[in-house]
């Protein structure tokens, strides 16, 4: 068993408040879980309005795929249509027996 998890550093230029950052942070992880089926929250900078980190975890048999699923679901948030910037990701998979 393989466990993946990726912290995603955003910026959200466009944004103006803590309403407009949840409305589309709601709309990423909504988007995410049901493209990936995997779990996503924001995980830190909740009080800043223009930044936001998401954690996103997966289990899997295989760790490749494991690290295959967590890297497209960077490119998705990357290539999406959400006015955010990506500041940077890391991503760390975790083998157990």
């Amino acid at each position: 068993m393989h466990i993946g998890v990726c912290q995603i550093k955003l910026r959200l230029p466009e944004n103006l408040s803590l309403k407009g950052k949840r409305r589309v942070l709601k709309s990423i992880t909504t988007r995410v879980r049901s493209k990936f089926n995997v779990a996503i929250a924001e995980v830190d900078d909740n009080d800043r309005w223009q930044l936001a980190t998401i954690g996103v975890c997966c289990v899997s048999n295989d760790g490749r795929q494991t690290n295959e699923v967590l890297s497209r679901v960077v490119s998705f948030i990357s290539e999406g249509r959400f006015d955010i910037e990506i500041l940077g990701h890391e991503i760390e998979i975790l083998p157990f027996s």
